[in-house]
């Protein structure tokens, strides 16, 4: 092996350079709707219902029902962005992009308050920023990256607690505290459930136990309380207690199995997903010897019974649930992430290692046969010019780590910086077949009819491309989402239908029909891909497209 160190006060020794590297090559992947998760359409939806009637404490769907299955703050994280930059793609993940970035540096600040080591926090650091879950959670406007966010502060404070148990300071116990508020009001119970692992844990664990004298701090617990039931009370004062039998219906009715055999695989799940969590970074461990190992536990024997204690709860909860959900394990993934790279990763690590180099030269490979697919399809499809430019600096950093990589310099950094660029070069290949959104083209649309401002839409397709259509026309329209079996939408005068809407509806002879918007299906790739090499993509576009219709009587 090859020792070639970085300087300790180094900037990329940093934790803001793991976040900075995090928000350049995940954002373009994040901030627009090539890729959409239909759970966001309650939070985006909501959110614009919040701006024009100015109530920012209840949800509605995108249909004009009240919806109280979830707590608010994951609407507010919404309306936060739509206040600021406007409603749009961006404006509504940006705050859960922010959020993944934060989580890094707490990640990273949980290493460093259990260990005191600088290079075991780094590490803990870019395995977290290259976590699938943690990307995918961060490029979507729903509760899990704010969970683990505010859980993790939560982690932070208990860490903190159990290092010095007698002297421990009280921002530990209000970090404890607030971040359980936060949590409960992103997403309710679970929550409350980990929240109430840790207190017993504090208070009975036979290595630093806390007296209940210390940790009931009044101050912190009455405020924490505050946060996470304030909504609730307001709700309750509105409409009484019908809000709760939603809200308790979605958190235990509907997410509660009660079959052994279904229980036992799930349990199993929930285990082979947290090894798969670890995947590649299990493909670095080293043997250690037995003592050294204990040598280690014994470091910091509390905190690792505080990771023990928080895995197995997350995965009994998820053996408990109807449906199994890889994110579900996401809240202890910081934890997991530092006991992981603290017992079985060596400092040096963050150097150069040959198992290192293996990896981050696979993942190289795949970014560059992705430049190679995006360049195809950019220029046959004919992209923006920006999305060129996208392909350059892509092609620019596929050319860095490949000259790191055979310098001998890849460590940990280099290999969570190919699985980023994963995200960066990959968006060249969706681009292309979703972007510009149907939103942006029907707004441009409407703006060309001269559409009346505040006029109601009718909508029949697809409800998450409704709601990505609500978000293209901001506040200036109202679109309220039919079904397509009923008759109401001959109340309206514009529809904006899907494809089989428009064959199915009897519509009058006195109607204009347009395209409304028109996107690329993705299920028809290698249509495209044929269309690009015989030169027909735009003959071919009407045949291999998703579309929607604009009817206006």
């Amino acid at each position: 092996m090859i020792d070639i160190s970085l300087p300790s006060k180094s900037f990329v020794s940093n934790p803001w350079f793991v976040m900075g590297v995090f928000l350049v090559l995940v954002g373009p992947f994040s901030l627009n709707f090539h890729f959409h998760y239909p759970d966001e359409m309650y939070y985006t939806d909501a959110s614009i219902q919040m701006l024009k009637n100015s109530d920012y404490f209840t949800t509605y769907l995108g249909t004009g029902d009240l919806r109280f299955k979830k707590p608010i703050l994951t609407y507010w994280a919404v309306l936060a962005g739509y206040k600021v930059f406007g409603i749009s793609a961006f404006s509504s993940r940006i705050v859960f992009l922010l959020a993944g970035m934060g989580l890094i540096g707490l990640t990273y600040k949980l290493a460093k308050t259990a260990t005191g080591d600088s290079s075991v926090a780094m590490s803990s650091a870019w395995i977290t920023a290259a976590q699938p879950l943690v990307i995918f959670s961060s490029s979507r406007s729903i509760p899990d990256i704010l969970l683990v966010f505010f859980l993790t502060i939560s982690a932070v404070g208990v860490t903190g607690l159990l290092k010095n148990p007698l002297t421990a300071r009280k921002k530990y116990i209000w970090m404890f505290y607030l971040g359980l508020g936060l949590a409960f009001a992103v997403k309710g119970l679970p929550a409350i459930a980990l929240g109430a692992v840790a207190f017993l844990y504090l208070v009975a664990n036979p290595w630093a136990k806390i007296s209940l004298r210390k940790i009931l701090y009044a101050p912190a617990l009455v405020i924490g309380m505050a946060i996470g039931l304030f909504w609730f009370v307001v709700m309750y004062l509105r409409f009484g207690g019908v809000y709760l039998d939603s809200f308790l219906e979605d958190q235990v009715g509907v997410r509660v199995g009660d079959k052994i055999p279904q229980i036992i695989t799930h349990f199993l799940y929930g285990c082979g997903m947290l090894i798969a969590l670890f995947i590649p970074w299990i493909l670095l461990l080293r043997k250690r010897k037995i003592p050294s190992l204990f040598q280690t536990l014994d470091r910091n024997l509390p905190f690792f019974g505080f990771v023990a204690a928080w895995v197995v709860a997350i995965i009994l909860m998820t053996a408990l649930v109807s449906v199994f959900y890889e994110r579900y394990m996401l809240p202890v993934y910081p934890l997991a992430a530092v006991a992981f790279c603290w017992l079985f990763l060596p400092k040096n690590q963050l150097e150069t290692s040959r198992t290192a180099q293996t990896i981050a030269a696979v993942f190289v490979g795949i970014n560059a046969l992705f430049l190679a697919v995006g360049l195809f399809m950019n220029i046959g499809l004919g992209s923006p010019t920006y999305l060129i430019a996208h392909w350059a600096i892509g092609f620019g950093m596929v050319i860095l780590l490949a000259g790191m990589i055979r310098r001998q310099k890849a460590g940990i950094g280099l290999v969570s910086c190919s699985i980023l660029l994963l995200f960066f070069t990959g968006t060249l290949v969706s681009y292309p077949l979703s972007v510009p959104h149907q939103g942006v083209q029907v707004d441009d649309l409407l703006d060309e009819q001269n559409i009346p401002l505040n006029a109601q839409i009718g909508f029949i397709g697809n409800p998450h491309h409704g709601s990505k259509i609500r978000i293209g026309l901001d506040v200036d329209h109202e679109l309220i989402n039919l079904d397509k079996e009923a008759s109401d939408w001959m109340e309206y005068d514009y529809l904006i239908c899907d494809e089989d809407a428009i064959a199915k509806l009897p519509l009058e002879n006195n109607v204009q029909i347009e395209v409304a918007s028109q996107n690329w299906n993705p299920k028809y790739l290698i249509g495209i891909w044929e269309s690009i090499v015989e030169g027909e993509s735009s003959e071919r576009k009407n045949e291999l497209s998703k579309k929607y219709y604009f009817v206006k009587r």
